[in-house]
């Protein structure tokens, strides 16, 4: 039967056509995702904030897009992890262990923040590609598409944060 009991409630097994361990393995790559996708939302939304100079009102527009679709984002990619029967991490303390995007200790200008948010969707396209191999071994679709549309975003974000450092 695939049910196992937990605290006296019965529990149902996640029976998808992917094996636990692949399940696993998948979850464990889009936790790391998760977790720079929210570091990255993290230091968007503070730039939002706190940008100033002559670049600011295009700037905070810019950047409030940017946080609004990665809020979207975030939520889709823990959906996914729960959906494969893992817990989503969601504590700072859970983030910044996984994480590869780190938090800023001093007050960058405005064009310092474009660079570094450059970086940062950089990252994520290499987390996600990271992630990626265990959903492609596992034939996981949902989870490569998810994976795609996000490298598909944060290349385009990344080319297009690039276009302010160009002269």
């Amino acid at each position: 039967m695939d049910i196992e009991t937990l605290n006296g409630v019965e529990k149902m097994k996640v029976n998808i056509g992917i094996s636990e361990d692949h399940r696993e393995k998948i979850a464990a790559g889009l936790s790391k995702v998760l977790a720079d996708s929210y570091l990255l939302y993290l230091k968007t939304h503070n730039y939002h904030w706190n940008v100033t100079g002559e670049l600011f009102h295009q700037l905070h527009e810019q950047f409030e897009e940017q946080y609004s679709e990665l809020a979207e984002a975030i939520d889709e990619i823990a959906e996914r992890i729960r959906a494969l029967g893992f817990r989503a991490p969601g504590t700072f303390k859970e983030f910044n262990e996984i994480a590869s995007i780190g938090e800023d200790t001093d007050r960058p200008k405005a064009l310092d923040m474009v660079k570094r948010l450059t970086e940062a969707n950089e990252q994520v396209i290499r987390t996600a590609r990271e992630a990626l191999e265990p959903a492609k071994a596992a034939d996981d679709e949902a989870t490569i598409d998810l994976l795609t549309e996000r490298l598909t975003v944060h290349s385009k974000t990344a080319w297009m944060l690039r276009s302010h450092l160009e002269d």
